[in-house]
């Protein structure tokens, strides 16, 4: 080796022992730093652990669980089931299952009364074949006990008590001269009944011509359970009078959410669908997509848990193209169409009441996925468009397959199905597109991106929140062109003619929501359009469709009936302005509405007549549907039971 080969050597070997000196010293620092640095906390849980233990939680103890009967009351996690069903010895008929609202003519009536999140009471009315009993329930986590009266004379009628387990947990019942023992290998359960006429065919029969009562406390009379019974109603009614005047709005929610409030077992979760009835007619559940995160606003102002869970059940049935779907349901749920985009304008509401980041964290992949969803599919010439796209079909899906891609799918994404704005706008067949620039939809999403441009802020995540503004200053822009400066509104396009169209509804003013027009403007679509009586103003407001609309005689469904989610939205749209005779009138004029079936009725309807404000006339409106509660709910925020929706989150 010469010299200059040598030198070379020598060079290169001080470099390799520089850098493995370097290589040291870092590793030394990687060292320090874990040793000395924060240590990570083992008690710290991921959200998904968060989640499964918040629907833990809320399925425990004895409820009107099971969706079919809010006759049976059931104890969860065991599936024990105490039945109770009415027998007409006369004719041999049985009521087997009561459900609230049916219509039939020898249907049995509910009338629903309070009834506790938790199930530690209830209590109801049951009217069948002209005979009329009363049910009461008090429980804790483990014992329950139900008190079964005559209201009217009962002749010739009986009670059975049907004990079962459900959904396949296991165990069995044993029957005793006293009652029946539920056992499933780790415990059992046993109840007593007052008085038994007979045991038959798995029933314990009982004569109803006196007050019966059935316990799992073997050390309680019946005395301790009308004791129990009104301490528990009088606590119901406490928790309400916090409201003031609006105590009544307040029961009125609290019942329409409470008696829907159910247990799915397949997720082995507790959700709150919009009814009973809706529900059963799907194999047992449903959930709508902005019913569903509604139902979550209204549950935030006092129940933290069932807020979550419903939100939570909706936001994670997001699909695979990554949107959240109009429904999930027992049968599946839609891919072609999702419904409008209110789920981050809730989530960002039910943090503010709580203020758990985990909650954020949990949705807010989900939520800016179904926003960049909205331009990607619905961006029709810098305008949102409502649609339904194909999808490939596969066993579970095939019922579903049969509207997907047509203009009445593309209708129904927009959540007001037979609503007249659509009737005339031309489908895009090969896009699968309404070809309708709409306002409601360009207002909401805009508002969506707002919204989560704020979560994303809070959550530090500077990039997303630049996209979310850019996204909503876009469609800001494109929305400024549908304003109609002679007529004072803003208008839907024809994206076929460019012609705007003058089919006016309540979604006319959900720029307000999204901060859109100015104070100037806000005015003038107040004086010319909501307080004018050819149009939205009058006894009863506001109708789905502008009165002088050839459609709103009709009063059906979207055509002219009332909704609660419409004077919702508007109602939040009017607090970001200054129109103090306008949002007083709204929250007024919603309650008396919702008021006028809860005295008396005490139902809650899925929408209103906006000429006779009545709920009970047309076949096709749910008798309690807890969106209506909306139109009391918006009271609440009014007189300040809820963090202020216009604020921005600190």
């Amino acid at each position: 080796m010469n010299l200059t080969e040598k030198s070379k050597l020598m060079g290169m070997m001080k470099i390799i022992h520089r850098q493995c000196l370097k290589l040291m010293y870092f590793s030394v620092f990687i060292v320090f730093l874990l040793a000395c640095g924060p240590k990570s906390n083992p008690e710290k849980r991921s959200n998904a652990k968060e989640y499964e233990e918040l629907k833990e939680r809320l399925a425990k103890g004895w409820n009107t669980w099971d969706n079919n009967d809010v006759l049976s009351q059931v104890l969860l996690p065991a599936g024990f089931s105490i039945n109770l069903e009415l027998h007409d010895k006369t004719t041999g008929e049985t009521l087997k299952k009561a459900l609230i609202g049916r219509r039939g003519v020898d249907d049995e009536k509910v009338k629903p009364g309070l009834h506790s999140y938790d199930g530690s009471y209830s209590d109801l009315e049951v009217e069948w074949k002209g005979r009329k009993i009363k049910v009461r329930t008090v429980s804790d986590s483990k014992d329950i006990g139900i008190i079964v009266e005559p209201v009217s004379t009962l002749k010739n009628m009986e009670l059975f008590i049907r004990p079962e387990i459900l959904w396949g947990r296991p165990g069995n019942v044993e029957f005793n001269e006293s009652g029946a023992v539920f056992n499933n290998g780790s415990g059992n359960i046993s109840f007593s009944v007052n008085q038994i006429s007979e045991v038959k065919d798995s029933v314990i029969c009982c004569l109803l011509s006196e007050k019966i009562w059935i316990s799992t406390w073997k050390d309680k009379s019946v005395a301790d359970l009308e004791l129990m019974m009104q301490k528990e109603r009088s606590r119901i009614l406490e928790s309400e009078a916090v409201y003031g005047k609006d105590s009544l709005l307040c029961q009125a929610m609290h019942a329409v959410l409470a008696w829907n409030t159910i247990y799915e077992p397949n997720a082995k979760g507790v959700i709150v669908p919009v009814s009973r009835l809706w529900s059963s007619g799907w194999n047992g559940w449903v959930l709508f997509e902005w019913d569903t995160y509604f139902s979550a606003a209204m549950l935030a102002l006092d129940n933290k848990d069932l807020a979550y869970a419903n939100a939570l059940a909706l936001t994670k049935e997001i699909t695979k193209s990554g949107f959240v779907p109009n429904y999930a349901s027992q049968k599946g749920s839609t891919e072609d169409r999702s419904q409008p985009p209110v789920g981050t304008l809730v989530i960002k509401e039910i943090y503010k009441k709580y203020n758990e980041k985990w909650f954020l964290e949990e949705t807010y992949d989900e939520l800016l996925s179904w926003n960049r969803w909205w331009e990607r599919k619905r961006d029709v010439n810098g305008y949102l468009c409502w649609g339904s796209d194909l999808y490939e079909e596969t066993p579970e899906n095939v019922e579903l397959l049969s509207v997907s891609g047509t203009k009445e799918a593309a209708m129904w994404e927009s959540g007001l199905d037979n609503s007249p704005m659509y009737e005339e706008a031309s489908f895009d067949s090969i896009n699968r597109r309404l070809m309708l620039a709409d306002v409601g939809l360009m207002s909401l999403y805009i508002s969506d991106c707002q919204n989560l441009a704020e979560i994303a802020a809070l959550l530090g995540k500077p990039a997303d929140e630049k996209e979310l503004l850019k996204r909503a200053e876009k469609y800001k822009t494109s929305l400024e062109t549908l304003w109609d400066d002679k007529f004072g509104m803003y208008l839907n396009k024809d994206l076929v003619t460019g012609e705007l169209k003058y089919t006016l509804s309540p979604t006319s003013f959900y720029p307000l929501l999204a901060k859109v027009p100015d104070q100037e403007r806000a005015r003038r679509m107040m004086d010319g359009h909501f307080f004018n009586p050819e149009e939205f103003w009058g006894e009863w407001i506001l109708p789905s469709v502008a009165k002088n609309n050839h459609f709103f005689e009709s009063q059906n469904y979207w055509r002219g009936r009332i909704w609660g989610p419409m004077n919702f939205l508007v109602y939040l749209g009017l607090r970001n302005y200054y129109l103090p005779d306008a949002q007083k009138v709204l929250v007024d004029k919603s309650a008396n509405l919702i008021l006028q079936s809860w005295t008396g009725e005490n139902h809650v309807y899925e929408n209103y007549n906006s000429v006779s404000g009545v709920g009970d006339d047309p076949m096709g409106c749910d008798r309690f549907y807890h969106w209506g509660a909306l139109l009391g709910y918006i009271s609440l925020i009014e007189y300040g039971y809820v963090p202020r929706p216009e604020e921005k989150l600190k």
